[in-house]
């Protein structure tokens, strides 16, 4: 997998750094796991250990990694190493449960001339985030450490918009260093964790000037599939400072947590939101309705990382907008209420110029930053509502929803609702066969989201008025 923008700027790095080192200064200014290092002769080097004064001095490696095995909430301990001249992609050893396996691993990377660090184990599957912050860029994932960003399968935003998610999930802001010089190797706890049991703790830092560095912004990725599809893509909307409903969220990995704007509306809607998109194929419900029936009553629920409780919209029109090849917007919309349009019951009406100039200038702030996208969203008389934010491909054009060429087509009334299509798109699945959709719809619809999502050559075909 492709290694994300921060990892490779810091792939060549050649200056001199001695990461326990940088620990021992780390721990002056912020919360770091408990560690004790050692030298290639296996000399003790530094420490931080909960109960022991800074820098105490253990009197042998066994007992050292016995206590820190001891004072580890998880009893268990890591294993890092490091050459001063080349810090980064040395072995590391993770969860070592026993003293005479750290010990050994110790002995092991010092004899072929590596510094070694022990540190606790901390859990990276508690419900938090790890990663790297540099300039203006910041990224990050769950389930794992922050060498995750050498995947490439990481959230990867602007810092302002990054750490405004994380405090909106977690309800605290990072404690991270403000120098924008500065790399920094960092995690983020539900429950306070390290030697000043903090919710962030510091793995490691590393001045690197961040010319020219830039957020590569991209989802699903392995955050926006932890908290849902949807639900990322609303908070970065929220984080990027745009109108969103008040909006609640049960997320399957971490507390329920809240964000967005109240409406001047007491009605709630119910989203479910699956890790990646499925339009149309999970349950969207007006009013309240039992999360837990909700989902045990959706098929392939397994699927849903979260529930959505948002304030209702009073909406005057609602629609939704997709990117076109050419980089434009493609702007669709009803009177009222846009569900019945976005499952394709109803086709797009007149908007007034001023909206549509208003959601173009939405897309061109998005487009700049994100590419290709697909909004859903609901003016209200006074502002335009974000319901829904994801990033698209642009394909779609005219009347066509998928370009290719096929050996031949399907006719499919677009009557026969979405669960009709999805029979056809298998059938269709794997052969040079494309889609004529017969009816009067939005492109930006729902059922033509599906035609997107799987690749089907497709293309609408209006239906004739009745005479």
């Amino acid at each position: 997998m492709e290694k994300s923008e921060i990892a490779k700027m810091i792939e060549n790095q050649t200056v001199q750094h001695f990461k326990d080192a940088r620990l021992d200064e780390l721990a002056k200014q912020g919360n770091v796991a408990q560690f004790v290092s050692f030298g290639p002769d296996l000399r003790q080097r530094f420490s931080r250990v909960c109960g022991f004064a800074p820098n105490h001095f253990f009197s042998s490696i066994e007992e050292a990694t016995t206590v820190l095995l001891d004072h580890s909430p998880e009893q268990k301990v890591n294993v890092r190493s490091f050459s001063p001249e080349n810090p980064q992609g040395h072995e590391f050893i993770y969860g070592i449960d026993t003293a005479i396996k750290a010990e050994e691993n110790i002995r092991r990377l010092a004899s072929g001339g590596l510094f070694v660090i022990l540190n606790e184990t901390v859990d990276v599957s508690d419900g938090g985030v790890s990663g790297v912050a540099l300039g203006n860029v910041i990224e990050f994932a769950p389930g794992a450490t922050p060498r995750v960003v050498e995947t490439g399968n990481v959230c990867s935003v602007q810092r302002r918009v990054g750490e405004r998610i994380i405090e909106t999930v977690y309800g605290f802001v990072p404690e991270l260093t403000r120098d924008p010089g500065v790399r920094v190797e960092f995690s983020i706890h539900p429950i306070c964790r390290g030697y000043a049991r903090t919710h962030t703790i510091l793995w490691e830092v590393q001045e690197l000037a961040p010319d020219g560095l830039q957020a590569l912004t991209k989802w699903p990725n392995a955050f926006s599939e932890f908290v849902g599809d949807k639900t990322f893509g609303l908070l970065y909307a929220h984080a990027a400072g745009l109108h969103v409903p008040r909006t609640t969220v049960l997320c399957r990995h971490t507390p329920p947590f809240s964000f967005g704007e109240p409406t001047s509306s007491s009605v709630k809607w119910m989203r479910t939101c699956p890790a990646i998109p499925e339009p149309g194929f999970f349950p969207t419900i007006r009013g309240w309705a039992d999360p837990f029936e909700l989902l045990q009553s959706s098929a392939g629920s397994e699927r849903v990382s979260s529930v959505l409780i948002q304030d209702e919209v009073r909406a005057k029109y609602s629609g939704a907008l997709i990117t076109d090849p050419n980089g434009q917007a493609i702007v669709e919309g009803v009177r009222g209420f846009g569900d019945e349009f976005m499952l394709g019951r109803v086709g797009p009406t007149h908007l007034d110029d001023f909206l549509v100039d208003e959601l173009e200038g939405l897309h061109s702030m998005f487009f700049t930053l994100l590419g290709g996208i697909r909004v859903e969203w609901a003016y209200d008389g006074n502002a335009i509502w974000l319901i829904q934010l994801q990033q698209e491909a642009a394909i779609s054009h005219g009347l066509t929803i998928v370009p290719g060429e096929v050996d031949e087509e399907y006719d499919f009334d677009v009557s026969a609702g979405l669960a009709g299509l999805r029979e056809l798109v298998e059938l269709a699945g794997g052969g040079n066969i494309g889609i004529r959709l017969v009816g009067n719809i939005g492109i930006t619809s729902h059922i033509c989201d599906v035609l997107r999502r799987f690749r089907v050559p497709s293309r609408i075909v209006l239906r004739e008025p009745k005479k």
